[in-house]
């Protein structure tokens, strides 16, 4: 019997994005309004575009998800049913979900519309899916805490449900998404759409000792005569000799972070010897992992990054599109793929839990920022006549660099050896956005991306 290709659903913080994603071979996309959503920054679809996106969604055969996962207060939830009316007047194919009071409401309102249960709802065994069953869901996403054999298990106990399953992009250093550290340093909530990555900050440890008066822990180094370090080695040796367990040495080291931008503001942490926790994740990537997906027999396939780039989106959208379609004719796992997920800015990749590996794997302690190990997205085909396509250009590139043309009909890499202005005059060098060059291309390209290769 012939394996079910599962749904590619790709993220979209905009029409272009929307497109992108579709033109590059996602079956769908997921959107959503900044009020009720968790993308309240760096999104673009208000009311008219969502209805501008379900339309063309479904001109193009596509679906569209609108994402309504916010945990409300009670303002929002006064207010949900009537901004959601006009919504669901324009048809979405479903809505992911993870408030049980703003599910309710919409079962009880619209009881035609499919709801999808969000990753926020920590979905993490067969018995949940089957509560989500019984109040008419019509599909789970899986928590990213699940590794395959668990995901496998599910799909076993739980045959007749959807389930979708994270394979790309940003983890959180918290339990699939439900982070409060944004909050406590900035006021502004993660599960309210307007997480700020402090996960992702520059931290240092300072070493601490114990008061044993309050069992607070303080800064080694501190005015007055208390002895910190020596009220340390009382507190571990008063410790081990009450307790016979083996520790590692670390286990009970107390430090108190610093983050780069609050000089002088310590907040106490525990570390192991698996390190802190409040430290970057690197990013998920399972494009090796297809195969085993699809065999299971996971419904839907999802790529995180909302607030990505239109090139992130086109390139996971192509690259998983070929994981799909390989695993479903059959065809051996291409290890090229993985070389081109490399090409995308990126903190160091994880399979994340799909594989119990040891912890290290899944934080990343050497940078917080992303970085860029194969190419560099720098340009747009904006478009093409007389064998010159013009380029609206996103970052550096320069004649005699090696150009990757990323096409949803293929990818070819060309070396540029002319480059000219708008006006026709001979460059060498187009500097980045919103600067405009012409380069020679076979066409037609409209619609290409162009990265530059290191």
């Amino acid at each position: 019997m012939p394996l079910k290709a599962p749904e590619l659903l790709l993220p979209a913080g905009s029409l272009d994005k929307m497109r992108a994603a579709y033109d590059f071979g996602a079956d769908a996309i997921y959107a959503g309004q900044p009020r009720y959503s968790l993308r309240a920054r760096n999104n673009e679809f208000r009311l008219e575009q969502i209805g501008q996106g379900i339309a063309e969604a479904h001109a193009r055969g596509k679906k569209f998800f609108v994402t309504s996962n916010l945990l409300p207060h009670n303002d929002k939830v006064r207010t949900y049913l009537r901004d959601m009316e006009p919504v669901i007047a324009f048809k979405p194919d479903a809505l992911i979900m993870a408030d049980p009071g703003l599910m309710m409401m919409v079962r009880e309102k619209w009881p035609e519309v499919p709801i999808h249960i969000s990753v926020q709802a920590n979905t993490v065994n067969y018995a949940a899916v089957k509560f989500w069953q019984r109040m008419g869901i019509a599909r789970i996403i899986l928590s990213r805490e699940l590794s395959l054999d668990e995901v496998e298990k599910i799909r076993q106990e739980c045959p007749d449900i959807e389930l979708e399953v994270f394979v790309h992009g940003a983890l959180c250093i918290a339990y699939s998404g439900r982070c409060l550290l944004s909050g406590y340093f900035n006021r502004r909530d993660p599960n309210q759409g307007t997480c700020t990555n402090a996960c992702r900050w520059n931290y240092a440890t300072q070493e601490t000792a114990v008061d044993p008066n309050t069992g607070e822990a303080m800064p080694l180094k501190m005015e007055g005569d208390f002895d910190f370090a020596k009220a340390q080695q009382e507190e571990e040796s008063s410790f081990s000799a009450c307790n016979n367990t083996p520790r590692h040495p670390k286990a009970d080291q107390v430090y108190l972070l610093e983050e780069q931008g609050r000089p002088g503001e310590l907040m106490p942490i525990m570390e192991d010897e698996h390190g802190t926790y409040i430290m970057n994740s690197k990013d998920l990537r399972a494009v090796e992992h297809i195969e085993r997906l699809t065999k299971i027999g996971v419904d839907s396939l999802k790529i995180e990054g909302r607030t990505k780039s239109l090139y992130y989106v086109a390139r996971t959208a192509q690259t998983y599109r070929r994981a799909i379609d390989d695993a479903v004719a059959g065809r051996p796992f291409n290890p090229h793929l993985i070389t081109e997920l490399e090409g995308l800015a990126n903190r160091g990749y994880t399979s994340g839990f799909l594989e119990r590996r040891p912890s290290q794997d899944y934080q990343n302690y050497e940078t917080g920022h992303s970085v860029l190990q194969r190419s560099h997205f720098v340009g747009e085909v904006r478009g093409w006549a007389d064998g010159l396509a013009e380029i609206e250009t996103k970052n550096r590139f320069a004649v005699g660099d090696t150009l990757e043309i990323i096409h949803p009909s293929g990818n070819r890499q060309v070396k540029l050896e002319q480059m000219f202005n708008l006006e026709g005059e001979p460059v060498a060098v187009a500097q980045g956005n919103p600067v405009r060059v012409r380069i020679p291309l076979e066409g037609p390209v409209d619609g290409a991306l162009i990265s530059r290769l290191l």
